[in-house]
């Protein structure tokens, strides 16, 4: 990847992860790493929900963040200067996320982020747009969606590898982000 490329990121981040202390460290280390590389996030904020610790680390460390967020969502302090988009539906929100990303990247979260992760690959257009999935599999958070795509995508649909990716570290998202930019697998 030219270093020169910046991709836009739509985060999917637990909506309970500011409350949970691994959960927030998690977002805080992935949102500093991944601005300091240089990547564009994108993140939703709605039913009063902000991951405000993805947030504040991507914006210390110099980075871009864009908040697509829902009527209930008040400016905080501590976000002054993060570009807020609001819709109104749900819906609305996903498609949003989905047409300012590049491709996705999946925290560790709860059922909530899995939706909204499902919700945005459909509405910006499934496979067929290009926009993969890299998956952060700390602690085997997603064994069973690493189970699935080496047992059945992978003897199903060619290339399967541009359209899922697992990694085992924050660095390693990056490397992944890296290798599917250089494969071709999402539009930049």
């Amino acid at each position: 990847m030219a270093p020169d490329t910046h991709p836009v990121l739509g985060v999917f981040a637990s909506d309970r992860g500011p409350g949970d202390a691994e959960r927030a460290s998690l977002m805080s280390q992935a949102g500093s790493f991944l601005a300091r590389k240089g990547a564009k996030l994108v993140c939703i904020a709605e039913d009063h929900f902000v991951p405000v610790p993805l947030v504040n680390s991507a914006r210390t460390a110099g980075g871009e963040v864009t908040l697509i967020a829902d009527d209930l969502y008040s400016d905080l302090p501590a976000l002054t200067g993060v570009t807020v988009e609001r819709l109104a539906t749900p819906e609305a929100r996903a498609a949003r996320r989905a047409a300012l990303s590049t491709l996705y990247v999946a925290l560790p979260g709860s059922l909530a982020s899995a939706i909204g992760l499902y919700r945005a690959w459909v509405k910006g257009g499934g496979g067929a747009a290009r926009k993969p999935v890299v998956f952060y599999d700390h602690s085997g958070a997603f064994r069973v969606v690493r189970g699935y795509a080496a047992d059945i995508i992978s003897s199903s649909i060619p290339s399967h590898d541009h359209y899922v990716q697992f990694a085992d570290s924050i660095e390693d998202i990056w490397n992944k982000i890296a290798w599917l930019i250089d494969q071709g697998a999402t539009a930049i």
